[in-house]
């Protein structure tokens, strides 16, 4: 188990893109890093990368991005392509701040808006390290897998409960002792919020999946596909897929890991992503 250390306090910021509200954190300086986080119940770019910002954030500008319907940002129904809609916002976002260009790690859904953001706004996006994200369905694995069926069902039938909670996020990581109380708490409280229950169980009709295969040979960006061995909501599959489809694509998997390669191995994530984005 890699060590764990406190991670900063950090103060809040917001700019708005397209009538909507988006929050965002940031420490450091240098080139510009944008951490954007996951479509998991509760999930925001500070709850993903906690343990990854303050290491970062001695080389780079590191920027916690929350996407548009979670953390502080405003929960807005999308009836676009989300991967569209949430490339065009990041792009406008990356405007407001006055960023011409910038890296991006993203975390499984923030990932897949990292890749369109870089097939539709090409001269935004310098390098990306996407964590288990599948932007296009796998070979050899069920479609859906079992963890984005578990997040689909979370405001289904009676609604979010923290029995749900508990079982979703422990499969999302391969050893359970990195769910602390303290995290299943802060995700818990952030998924049951009265104006994010009204949106996920009324407003925000099925998302229209976006297969970005097609495209991702058109990548400019330098890629760094980050994997977890016992991963089940990303199918593994789908990595090797994008190293055949992205020119100079790299890949690194950790064993022993699920979906949150940035948390289960957080020292090794961060000399990996120190690394890659780096070095030319």
């Amino acid at each position: 188990m890699d060590a764990i250390t406190q991670p900063p306090a950090l103060d809040s910021r917001f700019v708005t893109v397209e009538g909507v509200k988006l929050h965002y954190q940031e420490l450091g300086s240098g080139a510009p890093l944008i951490c954007i986080h996951g479509a998991g119940p509760g999930a925001s770019a500070e709850s993903n990368f906690k343990l990854n910002v303050g290491p970062l954030s001695r080389k780079f500008r590191v920027l916690l991005y929350d996407m548009p319907q979670f953390g502080k940002s405003d929960k807005v129904a999308i009836k676009e392509g989300r991967l569209t809609y949430n490339a065009r916002v990041l792009n406008g976002f990356m405007g407001a701040i006055g960023l011409k260009r910038a890296s991006i790690i993203g975390n499984s859904m923030g990932g897949q808006a990292a890749l369109k953001l870089g097939l539709d706004f090409p001269e935004r996006l310098e390098k990306v390290a996407i964590i288990g994200s599948t932007p296009m369905p796998p070979i050899f694995s069920p479609f859906p897998v079992e963890g984005i069926k578990m997040i689909a069902n979370y405001y289904k039938g009676a609604g979010p409960s923290r029995e749900k909670l508990r079982e979703l996020l422990k499969t999302i990581v391969f050893d359970s002792s990195f769910l602390t109380e303290e995290t299943f708490e802060e995700r818990y409280r952030a998924s049951t919020e009265p104006e994010v229950v009204e949106l996920w169980s009324k407003r925000q009709p099925e998302h229209i999946r976006e297969n970005l295969a097609p495209e991702l040979h058109k990548l400019k960006a330098k890629l760094l596909i980050v994997w977890g061995m016992d991963d089940r909501f990303g199918a593994l599959d789908v990595g090797l897929q994008m190293m055949r489809l992205v020119n100079g694509a790299r890949m690194h998997i950790f064993s022993k890991c699920g979906h949150w390669a940035q948390v289960e191995h957080a020292d090794a994530f961060n000399r990996l992503m120190l690394d890659f984005f780096g070095n030319d």
